[in-house]
């Protein structure tokens, strides 16, 4: 903060005291004025606004230590330097206690009051710049599911801030279920293509042939079964924005006609030769180690480079403890909400045994927690011996009414489990890959 633009307010019933640090304030360059007790400060309140008020502690009417705790209720950030002589030291500590940032005894000492003034700005500085800072984030346009304000978060919501209006290639990091796909969204929602479309494609959920097609489409007859044209997913996003999630499952030749497309914004549908041009953001994420896989060959250095521009790294649930317990009370409210049923709150012991596990499977796996422990509660609040760690397949049994669904939770507890190694999962489940595909497809299924 420059000092020309710092605001000091000057307490003190000696007209000496006050004459002379009004005088050295102005020639530091503050915007500086003067109040002969409590009541005429406060007066000064509420003609404007203050960076820095220094105080003496003992004064007529309202004494510095009062005046100190009201101005803390205006506006706490405000820096308040208590002014004491010797014999009333013990009282400055005590008006530290209860917030003032430091203390000078008098006679003032002018190279003591340079040294805590200089700090003062500084201090003051970092204030200013971090309440911007969070009035930005306050100010995003976030999805509703985004929920929490730990310091990873926070730092997660600043980044979304400082990309968001910008046209930069994105890409988000982190485990399965931390929430990817929704600070994608955010990051559209806050950006200069808001109004247009955000398309997201599971690149892990087709086979080549098929991610093919829905990432370029097709024209009627470009395959057995092609019976009719179809725009793809890139046509689709035009003006707005694509979202590859887990790019990292995708073929190397289809990391090469992406790459083609990124650095061109050209391509054709399957089985046509005119060229399509089309304006679109990308955003990609991914739970896999792209440097290793780089390092072995099995994604292109190229294409790394071209996605990686601007890197959102996603918390798991472990690292934002903080945030357990205000998801877990936002997902009780609306899945109980959602299910019609009076559950409301969590006991102590509920509460506890949040915090004590691990979530390995990050914010999904404590939607489902959460989920099944409303299904099974007697009463309006969930118990601990409501809650099943970690989620199993028989914990969802009682969620389900129809084979469908029991399928369908189990294809995805094992997709999740594996971090979306669809090989893996067909593996697990004694299925082919071409079966479990057509399963993911049928159901829907996503990270």
């Amino acid at each position: 903060m420059d000092p020309q633009n710092t605001r000091v307010l000057i307490v003190d019933d000696e007209f000496s005291v006050r004459d002379s640090l009004r005088r050295w304030f102005k020639s530091y360059g503050c915007n500086v004025d003067t109040a002969e007790d409590a009541n005429n400060a406060l007066d000064k309140f509420k003609d404007q606004s203050w960076d820095i008020v220094l105080l003496d502690i003992k004064m007529p009417g309202m004494d510095g230590i009062e005046l100190q705790r009201r101005i803390k209720e205006i506006d706490e950030n405000i820096i308040r330097i208590i002014i004491t002589a010797f014999a009333t030291v013990d009282t400055a500590v005590q008006a530290l206690k209860e917030g003032a940032y430091d203390y000078i005894s008098k006679p003032i000492n002018p190279a003591q009051l340079d040294h805590i003034i200089r700090n003062a700005i500084e201090k003051r500085s970092l204030i200013s710049e971090t309440t911007l800072l969070r009035r930005k984030v306050e100010e995003l346009s976030l999805p509703e599911e985004i929920v929490g304000d730990s310091n990873a978060m926070s730092k997660v919501l600043q980044l979304v801030s400082e990309v968001a209006g910008t046209d930069s290639t994105v890409m988000i990091r982190g485990e399965s279920g931390t929430g990817k796909e929704l600070i994608a969204r955010a990051i559209h929602a806050n950006s200069n293509r808001k109004y247009f479309p955000i398309i997201t494609i599971n690149c892990g959920a087709y086979p080549e042939g098929l991610l093919e097609s829905e990432i370029f489409g097709h024209e009627k007859g470009a395959f057995t079964g092609a019976q009719y044209t179809r725009k793809g997913k890139l046509e689709l996003a035009d003006k707005g924005t694509i979202f590859f999630d887990e790019i990292g499952n995708i073929s190397m030749k289809m990391q090469m006609d992406l790459l083609r497309v990124l650095e061109t914004k050209q391509f054709s549908r399957l089985g046509a030769e005119k060229t399509i041009t089309t304006d679109f953001r990308v955003i990609s994420a991914t739970n896999r180690d792209l440097e290793q896989a780089v390092k072995d060959g099995n994604f292109r250095e190229d294409l790394y480079f071209r996605l990686n521009v601007f890197t959102i790294l996603l918390p798991p649930l472990r690292e934002r403890d903080s945030d357990i317990e205000q998801l877990a009370g936002y997902f009780l409210k609306r899945i109980a909400k959602s299910m019609n049923k009076p559950v409301k709150e969590f006991t102590d012991e509920a509460l506890e045994a949040f915090g004590q596990y691990s979530w390995p499977g990050n914010v999904r796996e404590l939607r489902n927690v959460i989920e099944r422990a409303i299904v099974v509660s007697k009463g309006d609040v969930i118990e601990r011996a409501d809650l099943s760690f970690p989620f199993t397949f028989e914990d969802c049994l009682p969620a389900v009414d129809s084979l469908d669904d029991v399928e369908r939770l189990h294809i995805q507890r094992i997709l999740n489990k594996t971090g979306w190694n669809v090989l893996q999962a067909a593996k697990l489940l004694g299925i082919d890959r071409s079966t479990l595909y057509a399963k993911i497809k049928k159901y829907d299924l996503s990270q």
